[in-house]
């Protein structure tokens, strides 16, 4: 049996990856992924900002990329 994750599950994945600096790029990859009404199911306050603490926490920036605060108002 192959399992895939709910999309909240991949959301914190891809939130603790370090490959994502934003919300938005998150959801552009799991819309990418197959995953489907991506807005619906990342919408709210506290689901949002705590995938957006995650970002800031585990992000890397490739190098020569210049980190900044992420204006990310999705």
């Amino acid at each position: 049996m192959n399992h895939r994750p709910t999309i909240i599950e991949r959301a914190y994945q891809l939130a603790r990856s370090g490959d994502h600096s934003t919300l938005s790029s998150i959801k552009q990859q799991l819309s990418a992924e197959g995953h489907e009404r991506v807005q619906e199911h990342l919408y709210g306050g506290t689901l949002s900002a705590a995938l957006r603490k995650l970002c800031q926490a585990h992000y890397v920036a490739p190098a020569g990329e210049t980190v900044t605060e992420p204006d990310d108002d999705d």
